[in-house]
This record gives C-alpha cells, structure tokens and sequence, in this order.
C-alpha cells in the first residue's frame, strides 16, 4: 500500500497555493493549458470544473473536462468523501434526492473495491419528504430530504447485491476503516435532468458530526475534524492497472496473437475481481466463486459489466448490435418514475487498463432503437466514422481516441456495456449471468453481438435517407 500525496497527484492541496504560484513560465511562451490552471489555484480558484465541498472535496468524476479516471460513465458525476470519523463521535449525511436517473452511496476499501451499496430507492425519506425514486414516486416533489448514518463497520456479507430489492430500506452505510483509519464512500448520480446542475439541482450532501460529548457540529466545520484533506491511502492499482504490470499483460497476450485479446468475433468477459481482469491477457479462467464488480477501479455494485478489446487491426469500424431493455425515462423532466428491466443500461468506450479514462457513452435514453427493439451501436475513430452512423439514422455513434490505449497501442479500445439494478423478473441482465462462457446463451437477444467492417460497407448495409422539412 502507498500513501498517494504531491509525488503521484500533483493538486492544490498536496502542493499549497505558494508552491503552484511559485511555477515559472517563459517570457514570451503562449499560455498553456496546465499554465493557466496553475495561475487559477493561485489566484484562488479552482482550475477543475464542477461543484464540491470540502467534505466531497475529490471530483466531479466524468468524462472530459472533468477529473477523468477510473472509467466513469460520461452520463454520471461521482464525488468522493475521504475522512475519519473520531473516536465515540457519529457522523450522518443530511441531503435532497437529486433530480436524475438513480443515485447511491457506495463505501469501498484501499484497493478500490466496493463494501456497501446503499441506492436511492432503499434510503429512507425524513418524515415529510417523498423518495422520487420509488416505483411511480413523484419525480418533481418540493420536500425530497433524507438523512443516511455512515457506520465502522463491515455489512452481512450474505446481503444481495447488483439487483433491485423492492421492498428492502436502509438508513445506514457501512463504511469500515482501513489503513490508519480511513474511510471512503464515494456519491454517485447518472443523468441528471435536463437543464439541472451536475447535482440534480440537490446540492452535496451536508455532513453532521455529533461528537463523542454530545456537540454537533456540520458541513465546514465538521470537514477538519473528520480529516477530509488527508491524503488517499490506497494500493497503486486501485484507480489502474500500473504500467510495468501493464508491459507484463501485454507480453502475456502476445503469446496467443499479436492483437490479443481482441479476437473476431469479440469475446465478451464478465467483471469479476482484479485476477480475472489479468486473465483476460494470460489466459487464465476466473476462480471458481469469483465475486462481480470486484476488480478495483472503483465498480458501482449496482451495476454489472460485460467488456470486451477491441483492436483497429481487425477492421476501423466495430459494430454492436442487441435488443434494448427496457428502463425508465426520466432526462426531460418527466414527473413520475416509471419502471422497466433495468434502471440504466450504457455502452462506453475506454482506453486501457493503465489509463482508464472514458472516451465517451451512449446510455439507454440517447440510444435509438429500431422497431424490431434492437439497437445498432458504430465504434470507430473520428476520422472512420461512417456517414450514417448517427442518431437519424437509428444508429448511435462512439469514438476511438486517436491514441488507443492511452499508453502502448493506438489501435486499442475497451467497450463496456453497464446493466445497473436488473429485476428479478429479467431474465437477460448482465446480473443474471450464471457461470462465465454462458454470457451469449443467458442473456439470449440481449447480448452485445460485433463484427468488424468497413466505413464503406456500413454505409452500404444500412440505407439512410434524411427527408427534409
């Protein structure tokens, strides 16, 4: 374990503000984009766009121009809160429901796996106030207030996790210390309403110590006495997978074939812990009883994923296509909750394990599907992009970036597919996946069929027509 500070992450807070204003810059050099963000932190503004607090002091996490990493979802904005509780003291997170798909409160441990899941839809409303999330919950309700104890200590660990557990509530996040007593809970929301804020128009949840003699304290001065600007404790692989471990995927991999793992057609693995992320490179199958979302990057257990490489020299032009489960739409404001087979569903394209930054999404509400219930999804390079391959033509688009991985190999690209709190009456969710290599056969049409092609052939095999008006 290291102790990430100024010599990996170099921030406002690990330097100080004299240290950033001490940078030169050449006379007469045009200003650089890292320049320019360096005379901010020293003028004393934040050079990273997005709300925080000093409490979610780390974030917003997103795609670009946001904090980039870990494989967020471009349609998600997730803050982390790192801090110790004191010793005999409580804490309690005091919030509004924001206006958006889904939200949740997830602890994880150094290593960046997840403990505890506690989703919009299972935390307890104050009296009063409407939970928006709840099966047909009005989604423009004024009073929408919750409160959410943060707990030491680890949850039953025979508690179901991933799918949607109607009925079930929760007014507690476990969130065990590790290292010299940290702790870490990371606050999630995916498409936010349109025309609200990166929070839903919620605002962040407001921290309120009661300590060890009683006296509470909230929001800014409760954030010195829970530590919030102490450095992240963690293991080096948490956020990605380290660049000599990287080299040493990669020369496992080339043992089978100069572009492995891509093959044609795409084989598609499931997410489970941080060794059968490496076995995708060497070969090696999971371990019996390995567990789902534990590979590090910090995994929302809400979700499981399917992944697979997808490499530019077996064609400039993927193709995905499968049958759309259904889910609720809520991005234009809609004043109901609705339901359906899962909460979310998203397609995204990565760069690799060493770099872990998304290109970008396409989620379930930006996603056309035909009349048929299947969607036609086109991965490729700016530069490959067929003509048809956009939202007129019932096919959504998403970029390769031009240097691939990010790292070793710019014909490189990670495409995930995210199915978030499948019901238990769908039978085809990621979820409810059995045993690895049945992924095609469990979840039957909706599973991500590829090939590669040609930006010509593609625009020959699906005719489009754009009638004006």
């Amino acid at each position: 374990m290291i102790t990430i500070s100024s010599r990996l992450f170099v921030s406002a807070f690990a330097l100080g503000v004299g240290a950033l204003a001490m940078v030169p810059q050449a006379q007469g050099q045009p200003s650089s984009p890292m320049s320019e963000a360096l005379k901010a932190v020293a003028a004393g503004k934040d050079p990273m766009p997005g709300p925080r607090s000093c409490f979610w002091a780390r974030g917003p996490v997103s795609g670009d121009p946001y904090v980039n990493i870990a494989y967020p979802d471009a349609a998600t904005f997730y803050w982390a809160a790192v801090f110790t509780v004191p010793e005999g003291a409580r804490l309690t997170l005091e919030g509004r429901f924001p206006r958006s798909r889904y939200m949740s409160f997830i602890s994880y441990d150094e290593a960046g796996r997840p403990i505890e899941s506690v989703a919009d839809y299972l935390i307890k409303p104050d009296s009063g106030s409407v939970n928006p999330f709840l099966a047909a919950g009005d989604r423009l309700a004024a009073r929408r207030d919750y409160s959410l104890a943060v707990i030491d200590a680890r949850p039953d660990p025979s508690r179901k996790t991933g799918m949607n557990l109607v009925g079930e509530t929760r007014d507690r996040l476990n969130t065990p210390k590790y290292a010299a007593g940290q702790q870490v809970i990371l606050y999630r929301i995916y498409v936010r309403d349109k025309g609200t804020d990166e929070t839903g128009d919620a605002g962040l949840p407001v921290p309120v110590l009661t300590l060890a003699d009683g006296k509470v304290v909230k929001g800014v001065q409760a954030c010195p006495l829970l530590k919030t600007r102490q450095p992240l404790q963690l293991d080096p692989a948490a956020m990605a997978v380290p660049m000599d471990k990287y080299y040493e995927l990669l020369a496992a991999a080339a043992k089978f074939s100069p572009i492995y793992p891509a093959t044609n057609p795409p084989v598609w693995y499931q997410q489970l812990d941080r060794d059968a992320l490496y076995g995708m490179y060497t070969g090696k199958p999971p371990a019996a009883g390995a567990r789902r979302s534990e590979g590090g990057f910090y995994p929302n257990l809400d979700n499981q994923y399917i992944r697979t490489i997808v490499n530019r020299k077996l064609g400039k032009v993927f193709v995905v296509r499968g049958r759309a489960p259904s889910t609720p739409k809520t991005f234009n404001g809609d004043p109901t909750m609705g339901s359906g087979d899962l909460r979310y569903w998203s397609f995204c394209s990565n760069q690799g394990f060493a770099n872990t930054r998304v290109n970008d999404c396409v989620h379930d509400e930006n996603v056309p599907v035909g009349p048929d219930g299947y969607y036609t999804i086109v991965l490729s390079r700016a530069a490959d992009r067929p003509r048809n391959a956009m939202a007129q033509c019932g096919v959504a688009w998403l970029p390769m970036a031009d240097d691939g991985d990010g790292a070793v190999d710019a014909d490189v690209t990670v495409l995930q597919l995210r199915h978030m709190l499948g019901t238990q009456n769908f039978a085809h969710s990621v979820q409810a996946i059995g045993k690895v290599g049945d992924e095609a056969r469990d979840m039957g049409e909706y599973f991500p069929r590829g090939r590669y092609i040609t930006s010509s052939a593609f625009e020959t095999a699906v005719p489009c027509q754009i009638e004006k008006r």
